[in-house]
């Protein structure tokens, strides 16, 4: 009889810590399906529009995608370095949009692609620096003010001084953006290039812990010796810098450049980092999972125009993919919470 009492002390007693350990096994699983549910929409929603229209996976039509996606791939990177730091980047439509005519001016001048790429380059790198520094040393309360301001300045910026589209752009910028190499297109090597160069930054150098530490918390990160300043005004230098390399790109695959570019950039590269598993609140993101956020937008966009589903329609489901990609953020910051007091319980 006591044998008896004792084994069910013992299953008693265990069987909270079963329980417990039953359910950090579940939260766990369901974050690690969170990690890579970006990843598995993406190939859900290739199998699924494959089906639809055969066109999809016509390599044509594969090349357009990521030649049409290179651009908002590209200034969703430095979009993700901002959201990082618990900012965010309104401006980079009309900043790009401003700097392919700042590149379609000086071309009208000289015909010369290192002049126009410098030129379009400077003039949105120009705009991030100011968008940091008035955020960060005019002391604004959040990123969004200053950088609504300059979309607007920049709007209004790009239509006194261009005007209309002006064709023509020179032969390095065409091949940059409009051009291929061995079937790929020359704006995905780009793209490339730019998603390497910021896993370089944030994963071998200092600047990228600091940068995930001003974004996880600004506080403890200043009373580490972090200089949180000057890591903020550099991100938002950095996404200026990238609206320049999408401004080439894009400038090179229509040869032209127009007042009218950029339209609702800012929403699509906010989407894709949020889509990718980003949080609003900072110090949370890979850049691979933008890029798949990226292609994915793109995906769809394609496929609604293979499917002659008319723009407006367009619109509403990129809207509703933000407000998925939100509540997903929302899920997965009480899943880690649920999962830290589990592992918490356990310890004790």
């Amino acid at each position: 009889m006591e044998e008896v009492a004792t084994n069910r002390q013992g299953t008693s007693a265990a069987s909270p810590k079963a329980e417990k350990a039953g359910a950090s096994s579940a939260v766990k699983l369901a974050l690690r399906l969170l990690g890579v549910g970006p990843l598995l929409i993406l190939i859900l929603l290739v199998a699924v529009i494959s089906q639809l229209t055969p066109y999809f996976l016509e390599p044509v039509n594969i090349s357009n995608i990521l030649s049409q996606t290179a651009v908002i791939a590209i200034v969703a990177i430095g979009q993700q370095l901002v959201i990082l730091t618990r900012g965010i980047d309104l401006s980079v439509g009309a900043n790009l949009a401003l700097a392919t005519v700042v590149g379609g001016l000086v071309f009208r001048v000289a015909d010369s692609s290192p002049l126009v790429m410098l030129a379009i380059l400077a003039s949105a790198t120009l705009v991030g620096a100011i968008n940091g520094v008035v955020y960060v040393y005019g002391r604004l309360p959040h990123p969004f003010i200053v950088t609504l301001a300059t979309l607007s300045i920049c709007r209004a910026l790009e239509l006194a001084i261009g005007h209309t589209t002006m064709r023509g752009m020179p032969a390095w910028v065409s091949a940059i953006g409009g051009s291929d190499t061995f079937g790929v297109p020359n704006s995905f090597l780009v793209v490339a290039a730019v998603a390497l160069t910021a896993l370089v930054l944030t994963k071998a150098m200092v600047w990228g812990r600091w940068v995930y530490a001003v974004g996880g918390n600004p506080e403890a990160a200043l009373e580490m010796g972090i200089p949180v300043k000057g890591v903020l005004v550099s991100t938002y230098v950095i996404s200026g810098f990238c609206v320049g390399v999408g401004a080439v790109v894009l400038a090179g695959r229509t040869g032209a450049s127009s007042p009218l570019y950029g339209n609702l950039l800012e929403l699509d590269t906010i989407a894709s980092v949020i889509i990718g598993g980003a949080s609003f609140l900072g110090g949370r993101g890979h850049f691979g999972h933008a890029l798949i956020g990226a292609v994915m937008i793109g995906v769809i966009r394609n496929a609604l125009n293979l499917l002659s589903v008319d723009v407006f329609f367009q619109m509403i489901a990129i809207g509703l993919i933000i407000v998925v990609a939100v509540e997903a953020d929302v899920l997965r910051s009480r899943l880690e919470a649920r999962a830290r007091s589990l592992q918490t319980a356990a310890t004790q």
